[in-house]
């Protein structure tokens, strides 16, 4: 059996840590907003395409441009809450806040 070198492993913190700063540095910061609009993007993106509707046909339904729903979807953006509501409830998604 194979012994595994347990030194030279790294959990996600350290990984995250040693790319984009310790948690609460502006880096990290960063990293942390674009990594939530990204995920944002992921499931708008795919409720979209359950519903195989376009992001032209989506843009219509809520009134935004095609690009910017592009944006979003691909997480360069950081879209207003209304926007995001919008968006959601035009896919059926139900939204709760705790």
């Amino acid at each position: 059996m194979r012994k595994i070198n347990t030194s030279k492993l790294h959990n996600a913190s350290e990984l995250l840590d040693a790319k984009y700063g310790k948690e609460g540095t502006d880096s990290r910061d960063v990293f942390n907003k674009e990594a939530i609009s990204y995920y944002y993007g992921e499931i708008l993106k795919e409720r979209r395409k359950e519903m195989r509707l376009t992001q032209e046909q989506l843009s219509e339904k809520v009134g935004l441009n095609r690009s910017y729903i592009a944006k979003i979807e691909k997480g360069e953006t950081d879209m207003q809450m209304s926007s995001f509501i919008r968006i959601a409830e035009a896919l059926g998604l139900k939204l709760t806040l705790s």
